[in-house]
């Protein structure tokens, strides 16, 4: 057994646990050729990424849009069934097709990356900042019950669903171990090195994983804090850089490196597959933002061609972008405007194509933005 990244220990209560020895790796990661290149590559296209995100013409209708993205993928990775449709549904005060629980568990990690992405700005990340994350990311759910905001007070493991302890495929630290473990991870934070960005929160992202301090939630605490540690090193800008759409892609792959790494010592093969997340994820991105701008280029030619060329007009495909399920009402108020004028206005995108009614309804119609939900929701088919 490889001792680089911890040992395997017994416990009193006849289980063995793992106990990870703090960060950074002894020996040092080995900056081989490759690892050199796709570190390279993956800095260049989040650089690209945050360059394109800057030219938007909004960039926050796009973030809105993409963190909902990553919400849903992370929730899928854990087993979660729920579409982005159901989650614009849900938002509309419609009743999704889904289970309801399965959406308030995405609704929850859309608020736990905004509050975080808020507290970042003005403090660093902390102990504390995670605490609060995860109370927000469980609160009335499922896992509610297992005390939100807090670390764990009982053994956890994993394992296939319904695996005793005796069962586990592997048993992280003792609850006893886990506040000086996530103690270490916290002052790796700060420590003044010379690693790279990427591939330290690529070391810290494992180490947490390993460490699973939390009794629900783990997964996906651990990727939200791919962002917040981006985002805080200011690496980006906004918080644009979303691996769950890679990670639910090659979930097998993810799982099996972070054993790897505990098992191993294999902390190269884990980093060179994540730096290769961010190339893919962050050009995939930067290809969607690409897509949007050229949609919304392509939608006024339309009303143009169709003789819909009022400043209202222009001002409904803005709001169409914010908001892509939406009804007359809304577009009234938002865009200030006559509710006859509005129902012109939505009958006239619905003629043309752009907007398509989803509830069948003769009063109180709802209205889909059907083509850049298609864009958004590349990847999250269940």
């Amino acid at each position: 057994m490889n001792t680089r990244v911890g040992t395997f220990i017994k416990q009193l209560a006849g289980y063995t646990a793992f106990i990870p020895k703090p960060l950074p790796p002894e020996p040092p990661v080995q900056f081989d050729d490759e690892l050199h290149i796709l570190l390279s590559e993956a800095d260049r296209a989040l650089a690209r990424l945050d360059g394109i995100i800057t030219v938007l013409p909004n960039p926050n209708l796009f973030i809105g849009m993409y963190v909902k993205k990553e919400a849903l993928l992370s929730s899928q990775i854990e087993g979660t069934q729920a579409s982005l449709e159901g989650i614009l549904e849900f938002e509309a005060d419609l009743t999704p097709k889904e289970n309801i629980e399965d959406i308030k568990e995405v609704i929850n990690y859309i608020k736990a990356l905004n509050y975080g992405i808020e507290m970042l700005k003005e403090q660093p990340m902390s102990l504390r900042l995670i605490k609060d994350i995860h109370n927000i990311l469980i609160e009335e759910t499922r896992g509610s019950k297992i005390i939100p905001g807090e670390f764990r007070k009982s053994q956890n493991w994993i394992g296939p669903q319904g695996a005793s302890l005796s069962e586990a495929i592997f048993v992280p630290p003792p609850p006893e171990m886990v506040l000086s473990c996530m103690g270490e991870i916290e002052k790796f934070f700060y420590e003044y090195d010379h690693i790279p960005p990427l591939v330290k929160i690529a070391l810290i992202h494992a180490q947490f994983e390993t460490i699973h301090p939390f009794l629900d939630g783990n997964g996906r605490i651990g990727r939200l804090l791919i962002t917040f540690y981006l985002f805080w090193k200011k690496i980006l800008s906004r918080p644009v850089l979303y691996l769950s759409f890679y990670l639910k892609k090659h979930r097998s792959e993810y799982y099996d490196l972070l054993m790897k790494v505990r098992t191993e010592g294999a902390w190269e093969d884990w980093i060179k597959f994540f730096l290769k997340g961010v190339f893919e994820t962050s050009s995939e991105s930067a290809n969607t933002a690409k897509e949007i701008i050229k949609l919304k280029e392509d939608l006024i030619t339309k009303l143009y061609e169709n003789s819909i060329s009022s400043i209202y007009a222009i001002k409904l495909i803005d709001h169409l972008f914010e908001n892509p399920l939406t009804e007359t009402k809304s577009v009234m108020e938002k865009m200030k405007i006559h509710k006859d004028t509005a129902n012109e206005l939505v009958k006239a995108f619905e003629k043309i194509g752009i907007l398509k009614e989803i509830t069948g309804k003769q009063r109180y119609k709802k209205y889909l933005f059907k083509e850049y939900v298609n864009i958004i929701s590349r990847g999250t088919e269940l």
